[in-house]
């Protein structure tokens, strides 16, 4: 993805990055074949998969800002569907939506494209709220981040400071070439 690519560009210049296309065991003998000094996947598939042994590092939120949501299940049902809303009210992680719906403000901030060079992560520990966001060229020579902390009751003004944060320092512009 560009967002992955932005990052890692702007950390590791030097790197070439190639496109790799194909299912999970496609691009695996593309490794094995030696056509990739490495790559990047999903942890999840490879767990998923039995394949865990194949993973050898994982990329934290802090090295590589994820996009909005990712890893967040969401369901949707009619609203007045009272059976299904109580059994599925148990699968509904709190904090979890409330990181969703914050990482969600800065994107609507953003101009919500999923062709660009952007993530947001958020995080809840011991009730403080804290939100990463970051805007960048697709080759990484160019990257702005930004981070607000404040309480758990303030993740939506949260999510508009973030925005409004990296539209100040020059988000908007970055954006407009793109």
């Amino acid at each position: 993805s560009l967002r992955r690519q932005s990052q890692i560009k702007s950390k590791y210049p030097h790197l070439t990055i190639e496109p790799l296309r194909g299912n999970l065991q496609t691009r695996l003998k593309k490794l094995d074949k030696g056509q990739y000094g490495g790559i990047i996947l999903a942890a999840a598939g490879l767990i998923r998969l039995d394949l865990e042994k194949r993973i050898k590092e994982f990329i934290s939120p802090s090295e590589s800002i994820p996009a909005v949501g990712q890893g967040a299940l969401g369901i949707e049902i009619l609203s007045d569907n009272k059976i299904l809303t109580d059994l599925l009210r148990p699968l509904n992680d709190e904090d979890t939506a409330l990181c969703v719906l914050e990482e969600r403000t800065v994107s609507r901030s953003l101009g919500e494209s999923w062709t660009i060079p952007w993530g947001a992560f958020a995080s809840i520990n011991n009730d403080i709220f804290s939100s990463r966001g970051f805007v960048a060229k697709p080759d990484g020579s160019e990257i702005i981040h930004a981070e607000k902390k404040g309480s758990k009751s303030e993740c939506y003004k949260l999510g508009e400071a973030l925005g409004e944060t990296l539209i100040a320092k020059g988000a908007k512009k970055i954006l407009s070439n793109l």
